[in-house]
Formats: C-alpha cells, structure tokens, sequence
C-alpha cells in the first residue's frame, strides 16, 4: 500500500480541525437560538404578571375606598 504524502497529511488535520470548528459553531448557534426563545418566554410571563399586578391593585384600592 502507498504511503500517504506530508501534503495529504497536512490537508486531512486541516479538514479535520475545520469540521471540529464547524460543529461547535452549530452547537454555539443553536444554544443560542434556544437561549433566545427561554428569554422571549419569560419575557412573556414577566409581561403578564405585570398586568395581574396592576388588576390586583386596582381590585384592591377599590376595596379600600
């Protein structure tokens, strides 16, 4: 069997490192995607306790007066 070349070496670890960077970058993205969606949900949930407060308050200073 033929011996691999320096050069076909070389090209096979460059191939190799740019998949590894490759992968991780998705993984990075898709975290980040996900971290965004959580974000915008508890958005969400902030926003509607906001308005339950307000309806309490308005529940109870009717009450008080």
């Amino acid at each position: 069997m033929a011996k691999k070349s320096k050069l076909t070496q070389v090209a096979v670890r460059i191939g190799r490192a740019v998949g590894k960077a490759d992968r991780t970058a998705h993984k990075v993205a898709k975290a980040g995607v996900v971290a965004k969606k959580e974000l915008e949900d508890i958005s969400k949930q902030v926003d509607a306790l906001k308005r339950r407060l307000q309806k309490t308050t308005k529940r109870l200073r009717a009450a008080l007066s």
